[in-house]
C-alpha cells in the first residue's frame, strides 16, 4: 500500500495535472468526484491512479478503500483541495481513474453470449448537453443494455458533468466512441443488428417494436435530431405517442420510456 503524502502547494505537479483532467485536458483519465461516485468507482473495475482527500471530511472506511485502491494518494488541506474540485461544495475525496478501454468488443462479446438484460445497443449521435449525456447512460444501465455507442462531436461521457449525471454508470456500461453515423450503422448491420430511429415524424409506436430481437436503437441530438439521408438508412423509424401540441420530451427521458418498454417485453 502507498504511503500518504500530505501536498501544501497548489502549484505541486499532481494537483496541476489534476486539474488538466477535471478541464478535459487529461486524455485518458476520468475525473471522479464526492464520496457517492468515489464508492462507485472503487467498486468498479477502473484503474484508480490517484487519491486525494480533505483529512476528517471523509469517512475512514472510504479513505482506507481509496488508499487500498490507489496507485498514490495525498492528503490536503480544505482550502487546497477546493483548488482542484469542479462542485461548489466539495466532499473531501476525489479520484483520478483511468478511462475504460474502447468497449466496441465487449458491447460484441455481451451481444453474442446474452450477457445484458438486452439484446440491444443504444446509438447516440451529437449529444451536446453532459448532464443529459450522462442521464442517459444511467437509464441505459437501469434497463440493461449491452452498451452504449457515442458519435463524434458529442460530449465526453467521462467529463465530470457527465460522469455526476451518470451516477456510476459510465464505469460499468461497456462505451465505444467517437463513432459516425455511417460506421456506427455498418457496423450495427454487420452484427444483424435492427437500426430503429427515434423519429418525430414516424407513424410507428415505440411499443409496436418487437424488441426480443437484437437491436441499435438511435437517437440524434436534441437540438438537430436525424437527417434526412440518415432516417433513410435505418431500418425503422418509431415515436413515442404524445398528447396534441406536445412537440417533444426531453432526450433522456424518450431513452427511459423506450428501453424499459424494450425490457418490460423481454423480462
Amino acid at each position: 500500500m502507498n504511503e500518504i503524502e500530505k501536498i501544501s502547494s497548489r502549484d505541486n505537479q499532481r494537483l496541476v495535472n489534476a486539474r488538466k483532467v477535471r478541464d478535459g485536458r487529461g486524455d485518458g483519465h476520468i475525473f471522479i468526484e464526492g464520496k457517492r461516485l468515489a464508492a462507485e468507482a472503487l467498486r468498479s473495475v477502473l484503474v484508480i491512479e490517484e487519491c486525494f482527500f480533505v483529512s476528517g471530511a471523509v469517512d475512514d472506511e472510504l479513505i482506507f478503500a481509496a488508499w487500498e485502491a490507489a496507485g498514490a494518494t495525498f492528503e490536503l488541506s480544505q482550502k487546497l483541495f477546493e483548488t482542484i474540485a469542479d462542485t461548489k461544495t466539495p466532499q473531501g475525496i476525489i479520484l483520478i481513474a483511468r478511462c475504460p478501454a474502447n468497449g466496441r468488443e465487449t458491447i460484441e462479446e455481451r451481444l453474442r453470449v446474452g450477457d445484458s438484460t438486452l439484446p440491444l445497443v443504444l446509438f447516440l449521435k451529437e449529444i451536446n448537453n453532459p448532464a443529459n449525456l450522462g442521464a442517459i447512460m444511467r437509464t441505459a444501465e437501469a434497463a440493461g443494455v449491452a452498451g452504449v455507442v457515442v458519435s463524434t462531436g458529442s460530449a465526453d461521457v467521462h467529463s465530470p458533468k457527465a460522469t455526476r449525471a451518470a451516477m456510476g454508470a459510465s464505469f460499468r456500461v461497456p462505451v465505444w466512441d467517437g463513432v459516425t453515423f455511417d460506421e456506427a450503422v455498418e457496423w450495427a448491420k454487420s452484427l444483424g443488428l435492427k437500426t430503429i430511429a427515434a423519429d418525430i415524424s414516424a407513424d410507428k409506436s415505440y411499443t409496436d417494436i418487437d424488441w426480443k430481437e437484437g437491436s441499435m436503437l438511435i437517437f440524434g441530438s436534441e437540438a438537430h435530431g436525424l437527417s434526412v439521408e440518415e432516417l433513410a438508412s435505418v431500418d425503422q423509424k418509431i415515436i413515442i405517442p404524445m398528447a396534441d401540441g406536445v412537440e417533444s420530451l426531453n432526450l433522456a427521458v424518450s431513452a427511459g420510456i423506450i428501453l424499459f418498454e424494450a425490457r418490460r417485453q423481454v423480462s
